[in-house]
């Protein structure tokens, strides 16, 4: 069975409405979940789970958070060759530009990127019922 680790930041809420959806989608396709904020997960706790969601707003100049993601993802980066993932987060301005940065970022890294979700500021239910197949298609493939 997948066990899939489901690991966000937020700061308004948005990115975290997008991770619980997330979660419900990979639980209905029968995946183990768990969800994490990002200071509650670090890479080294990665070799428990088949698959990972990752979820982080667009921050100051297109970036992830700096303070608490960014310095995970880092990490995390080392341990995502050939492991299933998919991205998701908000974003206010720009056109959701970092995600285009993350996910070339992520495929870099060796991950099998299975896909992303954005959504401009609050999620609206279009972006929630793609969060929802981002879960039940990564809990197929994890």
């Amino acid at each position: 069975m997948s066990k899939i680790a489901v690991v966000y930041w937020s700061g308004t809420g948005n990115t975290e409405s997008m991770a619980n959806a997330v979660v419900e989608g990979a639980k209905a396709a029968g995946a183990e979940v768990e969800l994490f904020q990002v200071d509650d997960f670090n890479a080294d706790d990665m070799a428990k789970y088949t698959g990972f969601a990752f979820g982080c707003p667009a921050m100051g100049d297109e970036v992830l958070e700096e303070d608490s993601f960014e310095p995970f993802f880092t990490d995390a980066e080392a341990k995502i060759k050939d492991v299933p993932v998919v991205l998701f987060g908000s974003y206010g301005w720009g056109g959701g530009t970092w995600m285009e940065s993350w996910a070339e970022r992520t495929e870099n890294a060796g991950a099998k990127l299975l896909g992303k979700a954005i959504a401009e500021n609050a999620p609206d239910d279009d972006a929630i019922a793609e969060c929802e197949k981002l879960g039940k298609t990564l809990a197929k493939e994890a």
